[in-house]
């Protein structure tokens, strides 16, 4: 390995002028060499008009009579918060009841809002817990608003109002809430999140607010939340000690708290009589062992009380997981992935027993995402989203039960590109230690070898699933490129073995894997390696980095978006701490060891031949800091490589805080790695 001395360390500090000259001066030349002629333009222009599209759904969120919706279009390009009614949401042209102008709202106050999400008062629906960015970062301000005068309601008029910072806030009744944000010095764990949950009355000081659950530093966050669910009252705290391990406590009114005993890796949670439990490795209770990824339910109170009576809700096996599940008012919806294809089964649990069956109707060779239920309010209705790389998304309604109904159509999206003669197929490959790997193609059904883009992520258990992509297909297959989605180690396509595999000193598979799937490319003759591009962000930036430095004589280009590069310094960085569980500790030499055969930064050679590659980020981003973007890029710069840097000063970790500066930077993208993979 090639030891690098870091003499770029200047670009961490993200506002200093120096940092922002350097910024300015690169982004401003890759703009000018790449987004400046008529095509690039007119894509631009094409994909921007595909994400301001009136014929886009508007996914809703149920709550009660309402149906709660955030829209953004060329008129409104920071959006509007919205609510109708289920009988307009069905006709082709739902009257809109308009609650907050975010474009209005920032000229008004002079700030550049971003949405972040409301948290509704129930059952009223009276007042909204607002959250708005400045500039897409993650920390953010919460604002009171009330639903029948669709006005802020501010501090001095006894409205919650949070001052700029990673906040939890969620509503306990009209006058309470409970809080965790940064209240000074100590309040905040290493990784920048709330250390304390306090409940804060209407009309004091939040300083004020009474403590009822405290984590350590060393936590990741800490949280507490009440649910409202008539009968079922309770309120609880979680404090989460890594990533990927928390315990879940349940505050009594007196003031004690009671731990839910479940492992601490396991995710727990509470439905009215139930206790849900998914096993993220084997769990052995009473002599039985629960495989990883396994759901399991208990009655909640006879739990805490000290019975170990588990039923089994979903088992896994060697091709099927746990994709998803969520409740109804009766029943439990679950999304069950097969070699990456889901069905959705409809679980029925009583005081006598489990069941679950297919729910009917659904369209065929489609993904299926539970988009919403509302199990307070809304009976036993559900939204379901079916879309695939070459269907447009479908919304879907319905109900389960005695008197459920089938799944209608509600709202489909129209082709946003040409997808004659495309086809999907599935391939298997397999990786350096024998595992076999899928994978997803989208091409043409005649031609040999061709511009091919793989894309890829393999961390924190995300899953990368069949979705439609209009600027993908305008931007990348209607040109005549194949497209692929490598279905890697770290993921959670097979269940959460699929992810614990690659923890830590496993990391290396998450690169194998994927090195795995660009070779089968080739040998299969749907690609060459001057030919294959790659594309990632976030975790996946991190994965390019790392197929730059460890393979790059499988591809012709690679985009590394808001990218982990610095794995020696990644857990000094904004919100790094609390991605040890993930990647390991820099600091003990004896996880150095691993993380430093993949660390991106450190590994930069030369003499290396590298491909070209386009490194994108945000200065916003307040969750992986641009500094490890920056860094990359210089000294791959200073090397002689050949590497293009872009930076938008705006857009927190989603790199775009509105429509236009997401359509230029996808535009951006999709544009260069065609251009270098033709040449």
């Amino acid at each position: 390995m090639v030891d690098v001395t870091d003499p770029y360390l200047w670009l961490e500090d993200v506002t200093g002028d120096d940092a922002l000259d350097w910024v300015r001066t690169h982004s401003d030349a890759t703009v000018s060499d790449l987004a400046s002629g008529s095509t690039f333009t007119d894509l631009e222009n094409r994909i921007r008009s595909i994400l301001d599209t009136d014929a886009r759904i508007p996914y809703v969120r149920a709550r009660g009579r309402h149906l709660y919706n955030f829209w953004k279009d060329a008129d409104h390009p920071r959006g509007v918060w919205r609510r109708t009614s289920m009988a307009q949401y069905r006709s082709d042209s739902p009257e809109w009841e308009t609650l907050v102008d975010l474009d209005a709202l920032a000229e008004s106050e002079g700030e550049n809002w971003v949405w972040k999400g409301a948290a509704i008062l129930r059952p009223a629906q009276e007042f909204a817990l607002v959250t708005l960015s400045r500039g897409g970062a993650d920390a953010s301000v919460v604002r009171e608003f009330s639903l029948t005068t669709r006005t802020f309601r501010d501090a001095g008029d006894g409205g919650f109002v949070v001052p700029e910072a990673k906040t939890d806030i969620g509503w306990i009744d009209e006058n309470t809430v409970f809080l965790g944000t940064d209240l000074g010095e100590g309040t905040l764990t290493d990784s920048g999140y709330p250390r304390l949950a306090v409940r804060w009355r209407r009309g004091t000081p939040i300083d004020s607010a009474d403590v009822v659950f405290e984590g350590e530093t060393s936590d990741v966050a800490v949280s507490a939340w009440y649910d409202n669910t008539v009968g079922y009252e309770r309120s609880f705290a979680q404090r989460a000690t890594d990533f990927f391990n928390s315990e879940l406590y349940l505050l009594r009114d007196d003031g004690t708290r009671v731990l839910v005993d479940v492992p601490t890796d396991a995710s727990a949670s509470v439905h009215r009589d139930w206790l849900l439990i998914r096993t993220m490795t084997p769990w052995s209770v009473d002599g039985t062992e629960h495989a990883a990824g396994t759901l399991l339910a208990a009655k909640f109170d006879e739990y805490l009380a000290g019975s170990r009576e588990l039923r089994v809700l979903f088992a896994p096996d060697e091709h099927t997981s746990l994709h998803q599940y969520a409740w109804t008012e009766n029943h439990l919806l679950m999304v069950v992935l097969r070699d990456v294809k889901s069905t959705v089964l409809v679980g029925t649990l009583t005081d006598d027993g489990f069941s679950a069956l297919p729910m009917t109707g659904l369209p065929e060779l489609t993904d299926i995402e539970i988009i919403g239920t509302d199990s307070d309010e809304g009976g036993d209705e559900y939204f379901l989203n079916s879309s695939g790389y070459l269907t447009p998304a479908t919304l879907l309604f319905g109900s389960v039960g005695p008197l459920g109904t089938e799944p209608e159509s509600l709202k489909q999206a129209p082709s946003f590109f040409d997808a004659t003669g495309l086809h999907v197929e599935q391939f298997f490959t397999t990786s350096d230690d024998g595992t076999s790997i899928p994978y997803f193609v989208v091409r043409q059904r005649e031609g040999g070898p061709g511009p091919t883009l793989m894309y890829g992520y393999g961390g924190f258990e995300i899953s990368m699933t069949p979705a439609y992509s209009g600027a993908m297909g305008s931007a990348w297959l209607e040109r005549g490129g194949t497209y692929v989605v490598a279905n890697i180690r770290g993921g959670g396509e097979y269940g959460p073995s699929w992810h614990t595999q690659v923890l830590r000193a496993g990391r290396h598979k998450v690169g194998e894997d994927f090195a795995s799937v660009a070779r089968d490319l080739v040998e299969r003759g749907i690609t060459t390696p001057s030919q294959l591009g790659a594309q990632g962000g976030s975790n996946g930036g991190l994965l390019m980095g790392i197929m730059l430095t460890s393979y790059p004589e499988l591809f012709g280009a690679l985009v590394c978006q808001v990218p982990l590069l610095d794995m020696k310094r990644y857990h000094l960085l904004l919100a790094g701490a609390s991605w040890v569980a993930e990647y390991g500790d820099p600091d003990d030499p004896d996880e150095w060891a691993f993380i430093s055969e993949y660390s991106p930064y450190q590994r930069v050679d030369a003499d290396a031949a590298y491909p070209p590659i386009l490194i994108m980020t945000s200065t916003r981003d307040d969750r992986v800091h641009p500094g490890h973007a920056r860094k990359m890029a210089a000294v791959l710069e200073e090397q002689g490589h050949s590497v293009r840097y872009y930076e938008n000063i705006e857009g927190g970790h989603g790199g775009a805080a509105d429509n236009k500066q997401l359509a230029f930077k996808t535009a951006l993208a999709y544009d260069w790695l065609w251009n270098t993979l033709t040449a």
